[in-house]
């Protein structure tokens, strides 16, 4: 079960308009310990979920196999919840995919239960509301757990050459290394101080004749 959100929080699914994939109807369910429903399908995920530099694009399909179970305070909702990634490599920023799975495992609590009553801003608990629960907070919170914080086009990447910032990975197979001629930063004050040659009379001469 999610603890305290260190990730953005979802959209609000309450408002007016289409509601969120992610909200799932629990009516058929009923309150009475140990009935237990599934949910087997792929959704459009309604917003951007990840971090940074990579994540489960907006639009993307959302693969939902999960199990409700009514439980004395609320729903357990357990299942796996798997989606392709999109991003860029944190050493040369060349495009990445992939994929990210999570397991989710969370409890809503029924309205007025004990759980609900006990809870605190330390230790969330998502709440059973008008017979749905809300999942994009705790996909939210473990997708950004699962997905790297710098992820790599490969393990050894080389990174952009630090002079021009082209990705050194093209110029691995090449003859001739990739490289700069650069002027050690002293030489290059001295050379700047070297003073302008004056001509000499007989090269004056020529230049008038």
């Amino acid at each position: 079960m999610a603890g305290k959100s260190r990730h953005p929080a979802a959209p609000s699914d309450r408002r007016s308009g289409p509601r969120s994939p992610f909200v799932l109807d629990i009516s058929r369910l009923g309150m009475r310990p140990g009935s237990m429903i599934t949910f087997a399908e792929t959704v459009a995920a309604p917003f951007r979920i990840g971090v940074e530099l990579i994540a489960i694009p907006e639009g993307a399909p959302v693969e939902l196999d999960l199990r409700l179970e009514s439980v004395s305070e609320g729903v357990l909702v357990s299942g796996p919840v798997s989606a392709p990634t999109k991003g860029e490599c944190a050493r040369c920023l060349t495009p990445v995919t992939g994929d990210v799975e999570i397991y989710l495992t969370e409890l809503f609590a029924y309205p007025d239960s004990t759980t609900e009553a006990t809870t605190d801003d330390d230790d969330e608990v998502g709440l059973v509301v008008d017979d749905t629960v809300d999942l994009a907070q705790p996909i939210i919170d473990a997708v950004g757990m699962e997905l790297p914080f710098s992820p790599l086009c490969r393990d050894d990447c080389p990174g952009l050459c630090p002079e021009c910032g082209a990705p050194l990975a093209d110029y691995e197979n090449d003859a001739d290394p990739h490289h700069h001629d650069v002027i050690d930063p002293r030489w290059a004050k001295l050379a700047a101080m070297k003073p302008v040659e004056e001509e000499t009379p007989d090269q004056a001469a020529g230049g008038r004749e």
